[in-house]
């Protein structure tokens, strides 16, 4: 069963622009990907193929910053105050697991083992379970 768009601004607690500008880092980094592993961006490095998640993210941060002044501005301070907390959670979360993943996949260290990278991504999915079930 898919959610319809209307579910997911509500749980994710983003904008519909914003989910928006995730699906478009996801396409262009699936296309980096692509051009990456089979070959034919040979001069790709790690952190170029992870550029568009990076700048999702800023953008985001950046858009998210701009609704919560003038959510304050308006006099919605807890409003202002709790989505901009909420969607910096996330996008930190996930800027921290796009950065541990870029690193290990450069460096092939084996001090970074890939529980320690999913752990954002845990801590993620349990935010995000708590705030489905406070949502219904």
């Amino acid at each position: 069963m898919l959610f319809s768009l209307r579910e997911l601004v509500q749980w994710l607690g983003f904008a519909t622009f914003e989910i928006f500008l995730h699906l478009l880092a996801l396409l262009l980094f699936s296309v980096l990907l692509v051009l990456k592993v089979d070959g034919g961006g040979a001069e790709l490095s790690w952190w170029k193929v992870f550029i568009p998640f990076f700048a999702a993210d800023g953008l985001s941060t950046y858009f998210t910053t701009i609704v919560s002044v003038r959510l304050f501005q308006d006099g919605e301070k807890r409003l202002a105050v709790l989505r901009l907390f909420w969607i910096l959670t996330i996008l930190s979360l996930k800027f921290v697991f796009e950065m541990l993943l870029c690193q290990k996949l450069v460096e092939q260290t084996r001090e970074l083992w890939y529980g320690l990278i999913m752990s954002p991504i845990f801590i993620l999915l349990q935010l995000l379970m708590i705030r489905a079930c406070r949502v219904n």
